[in-house]
């Protein structure tokens, strides 16, 4: 009798499949392997903002030799190599998997979208990391910025936070363009978004009218919770506010452009 009855646990226990955490690790590992075989995919980002970092910074002596000017700079420039790494590998990225006969493949298991897109978000964040790495080499070998172990770690925490909505608006694009459409996008989207966030110019030299506008964009919000992390500079009181108000727009409008793909490719 109680063999029986272990046999029938066991046969339901092998019925089951997979949990939700196994599938956004499988999900995860699958997108981490796709995007490091193409390793230009992977340096094209982290050689902007690093040759940015060596061509506008190191060379001027009033920001590199500043502490607190130089770790800005490197914040800064730390997020605008976010925006690029989650836009255009998710903005481009997941409108080319849309052209590829395995993704229908995907997007048919039961599984249901949440775990790929939970794994996309999950990626963006590693991929936004390797991004920093030559940052901070440049502004620890060829600048006086400084940080402390727990500003640092503070600092990491913060960037991966403000990664997601970038992540989620990427995917927004993709789901929404092709890729011929989604690559003039993204750039459209990427760069006022860096200016009016303070990404290239310090928002102190704003005018008001644009410091005004440049504090409700998720841009200056995230570089402003950044530079309070690692130089403990205040934030806006609403950066919060607007960042995550952001994130929840830029969720809902890539859970609608999945369902109106899907409604689309499905029917």
């Amino acid at each position: 009798m109680s063999t029986a009855t272990t046999t029938r646990a066991s046969s339901t226990t092998d019925t089951r499949g997979p949990g939700a955490a196994r599938l956004t690790w499988l999900h995860l590992k699958y997108q981490f392997l796709e995007t490091v075989r193409v390793p230009i995919a992977v340096l094209g980002n982290l050689l902007f903002p690093a040759l940015a970092m060596f061509f506008f910074v190191v060379p001027q002596p009033a920001v590199a030799q500043d502490p607190v000017a130089a770790t800005t700079a490197v914040a800064a420039l730390g997020l605008f190599a976010v925006c690029s790494a989650s836009l255009f590998t998710y903005g481009l990225g997941v409108a080319e998997d849309r052209q590829l006969p395995f993704d229908p493949f995907l997007r048919s298991l039961p599984a249901g979208p949440a775990p790929r897109m939970i794994a996309r978000v999950l990626n963006g964040g590693i991929f936004a990391l390797f991004g920093l790495v030559p940052l901070i080499l440049i502004g620890w070998l060829f600048t006086d910025a400084s940080v402390t172990v727990t500003e640092l770690v503070a600092g990491v925490g913060t960037i991966l936070l403000v990664s997601v909505p970038f992540v989620l608006l990427g995917m927004a694009v993709g789901y929404s363009l092709s890729a011929k459409a989604a690559l003039p996008v993204v750039q459209v989207i990427l760069f006022p978004l860096a200016f009016a966030g303070g990404l290239f110019l310090p928002p102190m030299l704003f005018p008001d009218w644009l410091d005004g506008i440049s504090q409700a964009t998720p841009t200056r919000a995230g570089r402003d919770l950044l530079v309070q992390a690692l130089t403990g500079e205040p934030a806006n009181p609403w950066a919060w506010p607007v960042l995550l108000g952001w994130t929840a727009l830029f969720a809902a409008l890539a859970v609608v452009a999945y369902r109106r793909d899907e409604g689309r490719r499905f029917r």
